[in-house]
């Protein structure tokens, strides 16, 4: 349900960004607040969403912790009216949670864990987009950002099913940009390559893939968070007013060099 937006937070844009209390998301939260939006901290733990709003508050930004458990649709529901009773209005969502319980070849991955990073990473976004898009109709430059991989784009030993639902959510992406354009609402995905996050920890523990993926990259880095954020805030802002339905590549050039 609607309520009467906080006066002060009424011209500002909102966005909510799932899973931003570490990683991508947080990095992606900060770098939208300093760009003066209003975000939404989502992830599973209201303690750890606190922490991250109240650094943004102290350097200035306007931010609000909601947390919220992706994989349980009623949640999911609450996030929306919340963020509506809180500012009054939804401008773009990032749908950046997600989950891989399982490192290592798919004959590991027994239904269960099958099941929750299909849920999770596919279902959760098609839903909240869904949810969400009443109100991002009602803004004047509404977006939906997707975090997908390049793990979606090849074939991997180590996180195939991961990489699995990231192909079902860069095809979202297209199919979303269909359903939710007549609304102009803008849906486009960024596709990192390895990042330093938690998320990562178990590729990042492997030495030897890192050691790849630093050799092989063009850029001959890995990723940091905000080498990613600052691509959500492109496709999340008016420079991409004209894109839609489209899975930006942010890999620093490692894809061009046949995947790994």
């Amino acid at each position: 349900m609607q309520t009467k937006a906080t006066p002060d937070m009424h011209d500002k844009p909102v966005t909510i960004i799932t899973g931003s209390s570490r990683g991508i998301g947080r990095a992606a939260a900060e770098c939208l607040a300093r760009r003066g939006r209003a975000v939404v901290i989502s992830s599973r733990n209201q303690e750890s969403c606190e922490a991250v709003a109240d650094a943004i508050r102290q350097e200035g930004g306007e931010a609000t912790a909601i947390a919220c458990h992706i994989g349980h649709e009623d949640q999911l529901a609450a996030l929306i009216d919340k963020t509506l009773a809180r500012y009054g209005r939804i401008d773009s969502v990032v749908l950046n949670a997600a989950s891989n319980p399982v490192y290592g070849p798919s004959d590991q991955v027994d239904q269960k864990a099958f099941d929750l990073i299909m849920r999770n990473n596919v279902f959760s976004a098609m839903r909240l987009a869904h949810l969400a898009r009443p109100h991002l109709k009602q803004a004047s430059d509404p977006a939906v950002v997707l975090v997908s991989s390049i793990a979606g784009s090849f074939g991997n030993r180590y996180i195939g099913v991961y990489g699995m639902s990231k192909a079902a959510e860069n095809q979202l992406v297209r199919n979303l940009a269909l359903e939710l354009g007549p609304d102009g609402i803008r849906v486009n995905a960024v596709a990192p390559g390895l990042v330093k996050t938690d998320f990562a920890q178990a590729l990042l523990e492997d030495e030897r893939m890192v050691r790849y993926f630093q050799s092989t990259t063009p850029l001959r880095r890995l990723a940091e968070p905000a080498d990613i954020a600052r691509v959500i805030a492109f496709l999340v802002g008016p420079d991409s007013g004209w894109l839609s339905g489209q899975v930006i590549t942010a890999d620093g050039g490692l894809s061009v060099t046949g995947g790994f």
